[in-house]
């Protein structure tokens, strides 16, 4: 066979395998193999030496030309596999250019939140349910209908946020009873978690927004000691088996007799430390029994039915049992406290 039939043989060879090519990282074996230092070409063109030397720029003008085709027949099939790939991405779609790759650090638990969650179920548990209640609310359900009267202290500008005339920023999440009431006969167990605002000056423990808690019981025959037995009952489930409770005498215009109740300091167990500052004992909240000016004002006849109500601080709560000693920190977000409290 003379070399122009094997340059015929090595361009039909190429086309063939060029057609069968479907990956287009295919395409450089093909060059070496053909169009390589060792490839079948640079074995033709060895063999020139033996000829005449217009049998050399015959066969060398020949060889150049199987070169060229051979390389634009691996260009368009590169290109040809190219657009199908291309098309394909297409049809599948595109990802959105716009988002980040970069994988978002990991969200954290608020102490707010993993107090509230907690608080709800133990709640919950009790066959209480969970209402929420409006945050700009009127005086009325805020001062009035807990029977606050218009002397109070609680109802001048310095202490609370009013907002148009007769309505205001919540003070408490007190309002809820009478709303609540309002709308439903007994029996009822309630409990309300919500933000209230007052105008205190901001310090370690005090801050003019702050998370409360309030719960209420009524139907018949409610009495101090049904009080007693529920919050005792919630300590327990919060703060585990050991816990106790101490109720002390206290004063709220919407409760009659109040209490001030104190559970025992989850830090040392009541064995005295720096948190419950000696005693023991840690205060978390208000409680009493209705008073029956309120069950009057919500319609309700205090000769058939009564009722008690509680209300805890959150931060307080949280306060003491991850031993946070600044109220502030809860509002900065700074991630060397929250990231404590990822689940």
């Amino acid at each position: 066979m003379g070399l122009k039939e094997e340059l015929n043989v090595i361009l039909q060879e190429a086309g063939k395998e060029v057609k069968k090519i479907k990956d287009k990282k295919l395409f450089d074996e093909i060059r070496v193999k053909f169009l390589g230092k060792k490839g079948e070409l640079k074995n033709i063109l060895g063999k020139l030496g033996s000829l005449s030397v217009e049998e050399k720029k015959e066969i060398g003008q020949l060889a150049n030309e199987v070169k060229d085709k051979i390389q634009e027949m691996i260009d368009e099939a590169s290109e040809r596999i190219e657009k199908q790939e291309r098309s394909a991405r297409l049809k599948k779609g595109v990802g959105d250019i716009s988002v980040s790759r970069d994988i978002p650090p990991i969200g954290y638990y608020h102490p707010l939140t993993v107090v509230l969650e907690r608080m709800i179920g133990v709640f919950k548990n009790m066959g209480f349910t969970v209402e929420e209640g409006p945050e700009l609310e009127e005086e009325y359900y805020n001062f009035d209908a807990l029977n606050i009267p218009w002397y109070h202290p609680a109802r001048d500008d310095h202490d609370s946020f009013y907002i148009s005339k007769g309505k205001l920023m919540r003070t408490h999440t007190s309002p809820m009873q009478a709303r609540i009431m309002e709308k439903r006969k007994p029996p009822l167990a309630v409990v309300v978690p919500g933000r209230c605002f007052r105008r205190d000056a901001v310090d370690a423990t005090h801050g003019h927004t702050f998370y409360q808690m309030e719960g209420f019981v009524v139907d018949k025959h409610i009495t101090f000691a049904d009080l007693k037995g529920t919050l005792l009952t919630w300590a327990k489930m919060m703060f585990g088996p050991q816990t106790q409770i101490r109720m002390r005498p206290d004063y709220f215009p919407f409760t009659e007799p109040s209490g001030e109740v104190g559970v025992t300091c989850p830090v040392c167990g009541g064995k005295l430390c720096p948190v419950c500052k000696h005693t023991g004992w840690i205060e978390i909240g208000g409680c009493g029994m209705i008073d029956p000016e309120v069950l009057k004002n919500v319609g309700y006849d205090p000769e058939n039915v009564s009722g008690f109500a509680f209300g805890m601080g959150l931060e307080r709560i949280a306060m003491t049992v991850y031993g946070i000693r600044d109220i502030r920190y809860f509002m900065e977000n700074d991630m060397r406290l929250l990231e404590q409290f990822v689940k």
